[in-house]
């Protein structure tokens, strides 16, 4: 059980030319529409599509009403922190997405969250596999960041008006601890968490 090497944010970039992101742009359009409860991506894409999806698209701010968020068996590497917008959100289940390390800070912002299902010994800061988290200020990392940089602070929601300062932190969300990306405007937002 011994430590595993240095960790790095994934840089993996989604190909927004696809097919299976154009559909997927299309579910999110047609769930916002119709104010289904449950978006499950895969169900309606297929397996052979939804493996090609790397993170979900910001368009998921539209889905204020889906109460259940299925993305279970994904290959996602993030969550946007659109999520946070996701305001009916009630059930949050990446369960087996074994390449989803951590979440956005924004998740927080979701009143209803009451219930998870995460693959615990996938995410960082897990006692039981010490996967650690990744040195933000490795270069490797650096260049992920500004795939997954918010375009807002995720404490205040003010706007960076200087390079933003980006932390770890871990925080219960539903039923699961959660390791958590944020991204702060300044030195108070970070003491504020």
């Amino acid at each position: 059980r011994g430590t595993r090497g240095a960790m790095t944010v994934h840089a993996h970039e989604q190909d927004t030319s696809s097919p299976a992101w154009k559909r997927l742009l299309e579910l999110i359009d047609q769930a916002a529409d119709d104010g289904r409860e449950l978006f499950a991506p895969a169900k309606e894409l297929g397996w052979n599509l939804w493996s090609q999806i790397h993170s979900l698209p910001h368009a998921i701010a539209k889905l204020t009403r889906v109460k259940h968020l299925l993305l279970y068996g994904s290959s996602l590497h993030r969550v946007p922190p659109e999520v946070g917008e996701m305001v009916g959100l009630e059930n949050f289940d990446p369960y087996t997405s074994y390449r989803l390390h951590w979440f956005p800070y924004e998740i927080i912002r979701c009143p209803r969250l009451v219930d998870s299902t995460v693959s615990t010994r996938a995410i960082y800061g897990n006692r039981k596999t010490l996967l650690p988290f990744p040195d933000l200020t490795s270069p490797a990392t650096a260049a992920a960041l500004k795939l997954v940089r918010p375009g807002r602070c995720s404490v205040c929601r003010g706007p960076f008006r200087d390079e933003p300062l980006a932390r770890w932190t871990s925080r219960r969300v539903a039923t699961d601890t959660l390791p958590l990306l944020l991204f702060a405007c300044s030195h108070q937002c970070v003491k504020d968490v």
